[in-house]
């Protein structure tokens, strides 16, 4: 008798062979951050809601990241544009905050 092994609770990036869970699952989906880049005005919402999320500055570039390159592909220059320069703003408190410490 195989005894077949359980699914790890936290994704490892990896689908397990033989598993019936889905390859992108969202492992916490809690954690999601949703970003709006349909129009300019959503754009800044989303890069407001970033600059108060309480997660790691890398977590922060890469939410930002993801809207830039999405709306990169859909055309839409003033967005990416937008999520640029919070980007950039971002970096420049980030190397402020690194060089006092």
């Amino acid at each position: 008798m195989v005894r077949k092994k359980a699914d790890p609770k936290k994704g490892t990036g990896k689908k397990p062979k033989g598993s019936g869970r889905r390859l992108y699952t969202d492992e916490n989906p809690k954690d999601t951050v949703s970003i709006k880049f349909a129009t300019p005005t959503d754009a800044r919402k989303t890069v407001t809601k970033v600059r108060k999320l309480k997660k790691p500055y890398a977590r922060k570039i890469q939410i930002l990241t993801v809207g830039e390159q999405r709306a990169k592909v859909m055309n839409k220059k003033e967005v990416a544009s937008i999520f640029k320069k919070a980007k950039q703003t971002l970096k420049k408190q980030h190397d402020s905050k690194t060089k006092n410490a």
